[in-house]
């Protein structure tokens, strides 16, 4: 080895040496017990934000947690909003418990939900000391045994079901679904709107502990309305065409984005926003309004349209301004980053399937490799569509076809290249056979209607609810 390339590799070590010391650093001064803030958008697509590619409107606001902190390219969630909740809230695969089959759970379903007795995010996070709010969309169980307030939230403002009408508040299957705790709540006005205030309102209060809000907005979900600004001037469907257009569409996330605006000036406002971990997230790949390039497919498909969601993480003083991860990362990581950083401990029957991610936020650590399942009774075979993700390598299965993606060239999952690289296609099918015995099955009947199946998704369920079972299940 020359002179020069022993100098070259010396100084490449010291340089990395000093960014991890320097990144190590950062993480070693992180508050023990911060207060977090976890924002979940419905039906974002993956480039609906401008700083992920939108070309026709801008959101300034998570651009801007974005050059604050870490932005992530491969992010996945499953490809509809129920299940990705369960995934959030128990922090687990959805397909452990029967809800998180539903795809998504209908409206009109009084039998299911999360079990009593499972543990969740704010569960954990409520035992280590935090207050606990959920605002928004739940989409977890629509009878009240299964609400928030059963589920380790300190107390509960939004709607129940898959989706809500934002000025009448009637869900999917005409019931009237905005709730403060367990009563009817008489709130008027447009939901986004609504969502922003009771977060402003729960940051502004005096604060004996550390807390923990999810914010789960209902936009851009349908029904596709204006905020009130626009309303008198939006258009009926036209005949044929997908309902919106893409002018209401853009004014309902930049509603969004302008009340996150309003959430984190009132963090600021009462000096918290340096000791509060923002996580942003969306539950699902994006649907007829969305932008999509250079993915194919969409909500309630299992291609990376369906599957692939913008995530930021801001923590400032701890996460690094202004980084981009390509870590594969799936909604469950979420919630173990949370539970850690809260100094929460997992349910030892009931491990988490997601990591802590906050070294690779910090950049005290590369990415992780790793792989990830996901699978959908939705759409194809009769047995569903399923996928392993690995590096670079998409699987995907429909009955017997199958198929193999090289993502780092081919994004749009059109060349499937499973002839050059049997032995890839080989390992991946046995991972993700043995992670798909360890499930429950999907459900017969799964996309049968049972009212208010949430837009592009499907029906609800049916049977008794219950658990899928502990370690292992």
């Amino acid at each position: 080895m020359s002179k020069l390339l022993d100098r070259r590799t010396f100084l490449q070590a010291a340089v990395a040496a000093t960014g991890l010391g320097l990144a190590q650093s950062a993480f070693a001064a992180r508050p023990k017990k911060p207060n977090i803030l976890f924002i979940l958008s419905d039906d974002l697509g993956y480039g609906d934000l401008s700083c992920y590619g939108r070309p026709d409107y801008t959101t300034p606001v998570i651009d801007t947690l974005a050059k604050e902190g870490i932005k992530f390219t491969d992010a996945y969630a499953s490809p509809v909003c129920t299940p990705t909740r369960v995934a959030f809230h128990t922090g687990r695969y959805p397909h452990r418990v029967e809800v998180g089959l539903q795809e998504p759970l209908g409206d009109r379903n009084l039998t299911l939900g999360i079990a009593e007795g499972h543990p969740t995010v704010a569960s954990l996070l409520k035992k280590a000391g935090y207050a606990t709010t959920q605002i928004g969309k739940w989409n977890l169980g629509n009878a009240p045994q299964f609400g928030p307030n059963s589920h380790g939230f300190d107390e509960f403002f939004g709607i129940r079901a898959s989706q809500a009408d934002y000025y009448t508040h009637k869900n999917g299957s005409g019931a009237y679904d905005l709730w403060e705790n367990l009563e009817p709540s008489k709130e008027e006005g447009y939901l986004t709107d609504l969502f922003t205030e009771r977060a402003v309102k729960v940051i502004q209060r005096k604060h004996d502990k550390p807390f923990f809000i999810s914010l789960c907005y209902n936009a851009p979900h349908t029904p596709y309305e204006a905020p009130p600004d626009l309303k008198s001037a939006q258009p009926a469907p036209a005949a044929g065409k997908p309902a919106g257009s893409a002018e209401i569409y853009a004014a309902m996330v930049k509603s969004m984005d302008t009340g996150i605006g309003k959430v984190m000036q009132a963090l600021k406002d009462a000096k918290l926003d340096k000791n509060t971990l923002v996580i942003f997230a969306s539950d699902n790949g994006g649907t007829s309004w969305s932008y999509l390039k250079p993915f194919s497919g969409q909500k309630g498909q299992i291609s990376e349209g369906g599957l692939r969601v913008p995530v930021i993480v801001r923590w400032t003083g701890v996460v690094p301004p202004g980084r981009t991860t390509n870590q594969i990362s799936y909604t469950f990581d979420l919630s173990a980053t949370i539970v850690a950083a809260a100094g929460a401990k997992a349910d030892p029957g009931y491990p988490l399937d997601g990591i802590d991610l906050m070294d690779v936020c910090t950049g005290a650590r590369p990415a992780i490799e790793r792989t990830l399942f996901f699978r959908s009774a939705q759409r194809g075979a009769p047995t569903g569509q399923g996928a392993a993700r690995s590096g670079k390598w998409k699987y995907f299965v429909a009955g017997t076809t199958e198929h193999l993606y090289d993502l780092s060239t081919d994004p749009g999952e059109q060349n499937d290249v499973k002839e050059a690289h049997t032995d890839v296609l080989e390992n991946l099918r046995g991972q993700y056979r043995k992670w798909d015995a360890q499930m429950l099955p999907n459900p017969v009947g799964q996309n049968a209607d049972d009212g208010g199946g949430g837009g592009g998704g499907g029906g609800g369920g049916r049977g008794a609810a219950k658990g899928a079972g502990k370690a292992g299940a």
